[in-house]
């Protein structure tokens, strides 16, 4: 024994060896009784008595960490859990707040006349979102095949310098097509930056804790729209310094700290848990032997097939094609399509909605902060709810149950309510529960292996951005100020939603049941044949079950 007191040891299991000769896999001894425990929760593949199959491939990163006997303090893991979140979590965090402040600062820009500058038009501010979003959504795979190849701690940071360029030049914008231009520079660049980190995430932590690292990840998000909020509160005033718009310093300034922020992750970010040490992060790196053992260790005893390729192998057109027709994660990625349509519309409008009911430039930006506020207790609290409760889909019905009431008054309303009463609804609407980090987890999860978890997460972010790009285009000039005609799409939407959540809770639960049965009707002889000789990979083999 390493260490007295409790000993941890998940269970193990048999590696996706894609790609790889046979002669890769051997069978490890371990007489060790104590490995052999039964699946429960969120681990993905059951194991009870046959956990000899199981063998990162020798390319494997931490293939030199690896130890089948090895065994450890559940306090210890717990420590070194915390220093993660600290070394790696923090910094990702911070990466997202710099994505988020060059991609939405465009909501501060517009309570200071930026279209009026521009001579633009709502119409025309929904066409370069428009064109957003189309980029964006065309960059989700590229990136992430770029990503896989290059590894993200290369590749986070230069869309990060990348992007901060572009957004910092949009200070010079003078017309229609440098407008459209920007904006399309910008998602092409940015795109695929989510499904990136989420991929380097998934290097560090178990299913079971990504979530609420992901509920970090979007906090960040909306702390930086807080931070932007009041950021935008002291730089909008200096329009008319050198004749600029507040809005045209505002893209510069926030630009460039987005920039050193990006040429910092360059030397910051590791490769790895087994990659740490560099010049700038110390000769002998964050952490010693032992913690890194623990660290590969707890993560492919959680998911073995994290093991079957290492961090800068790129994934084939073979196996990218292979994973789009898995047909299995198609449910998830219908949520993704529609679930935030609802409250998106007026995410997008805040500012302008509220400079329409009468608040001024000044007080929009300060009264946009509470939304954000709620945004962020509501994320943080329901992440928790679905890793307490192992309810990923019902959990997410809340976000829908939520909206359904206040788009019902947002439509019934009289255009000659008070502002404050416009103004509350607007808030409560944009605090919507934000259950997007419970479902890009339960895609990693449900995966199965890194070939489907790369190219899944990119496929599951397009869905969401092409939801993006249908609801900025609910909201029409010809319909404002109320919008009556796309508030009531939104409520169809979101009665929509409701049997989407439902219905992927009650395929997941078939797919299990499904699988269980067939599990059930081997003899251990048979399951131990079966997993020696099957050609069935990640979520498809019989020992894997789904997240729901």
């Amino acid at each position: 024994m390493d260490n007295p007191g409790k000993l941890y040891s998940p269970p193990v299991s048999k590696i996706d060896f894609e790609e790889h000769d046979s002669s890769a896999r051997h069978v490890v001894d371990d007489d060790s009784s104590s490995s052999h425990t039964s699946i429960k929760g969120n681990t993905a593949f059951l194991t009870e008595g046959l956990d000899d199959f199981y063998v990162p491939i020798d390319k494997y990163e931490g293939r030199h960490r690896y130890d089948p006997k090895f065994r450890w303090d559940e306090h210890e893991e717990k420590n070194l859990v915390r220093k993660i979140d600290l070394r790696i979590c923090t910094w990702v965090c911070l990466t997202f707040f710099a994505l988020q402040l060059d991609r939405a600062n465009i909501v501060q820009a517009l309570s200071d006349n930026m279209l009026k500058d521009l001579n633009l038009n709502t119409n025309d501010y929904n066409t370069g979102q428009t064109i957003f979003y189309v980029s964006f959504l065309s960059a989700e795979l590229p990136s992430q095949l770029i990503s896989k190849k290059l590894g993200p701690d290369r590749w986070i940071p230069m869309q990060m310098i990348m992007w901060s360029s572009v957004a910092s030049f949009q200070a010079f914008l003078n017309s229609r097509r440098s407008f459209f231009a920007t904006r399309s520079l910008l998602g092409l660049i940015e795109g695929g930056f989510i499904p990136d980190t989420i991929l380097y995430l998934s290097y560090w932590y178990t299913g079971k804790e990504l979530p609420r690292r992901l509920s970090y990840f979007w906090t960040s998000s909306q702390f930086t729209n807080i931070v932007g909020a009041f950021l935008a509160f002291g730089i909008l005033r200096l329009r008319g310094v050198n004749g600029m718009g507040g809005w045209r310093w505002l893209f510069a300034i926030e630009g460039t700290l987005t920039g050193l922020i990006g040429i910092a992750t360059y030397f910051y970010m590791p490769p790895s848990p087994t990659q740490t040490a560099s010049r700038f992060r110390g000769k002998d790196g964050w952490f010693n032997e032992r913690e890194e053992k623990i660290m590969v260790n707890r993560v492919l005893r959680d998911d073995p097939s994290k093991g079957d390729m290492h961090n800068r192998q790129a994934v084939t057109p073979k196996l990218l094609w292979q994973s789009f027709l898995d047909w299995e994660m198609w449910p998830i990625y219908l949520l993704g399509l529609s679930f935030l349509i609802p409250n998106h519309p007026i995410t997008s409008y805040l500012t302008l909605q509220l400079r329409a009911i009468g608040f001024g430039t000044l007080q929009t930006n300060l009264l946009s902060i509470p939304a954000y506020v709620l945004f962020i207790a509501g994320l943080l609290f329901w992440t928790w709810v679905s890793e307490e409760t192992n309810e990923r889909f019902l959990t997410g019905l809340v976000s829908q149950i939520w909206m359904l009431p206040l788009l019902v008054a947002l439509e019934t309303i009289p255009s000659s309510a008070s502002p404050w009463t416009k103004y509350t609804l607007s808030m409560l609407l944009v605090g919507t529960p934000y259950v997007h980090a419970i479902n890009v987890a339960i895609t990693s999860r449900n995966a199965g292996s890194v070939r489907t978890r790369t190219v899944a997460s990119a496929l599951y972010n397009m869905f969401v951005q092409a939801s993006s790009l249908i609801s900025q285009n609910i909201y029409r000039e010809e319909d404002k100020p109320m919008y009556r005609t796309g508030n009531k799409i939104l409520l169809a939407i979101c009665a929509y939603n409701f049997f989407l959540f439902i219905g992927a809770k009650l395929f997941y639960v078939w797919r299990n049941r499904v699988r269980e049965s067939r599990w059930k009707e081997m003899s251990h002889a048979e399951r131990s044949t079966y997993l020696a000789t099957t050609n069935d990979k990640g979520n498809k083999r019989l020992d894997f079950r789904f997240a729901h």
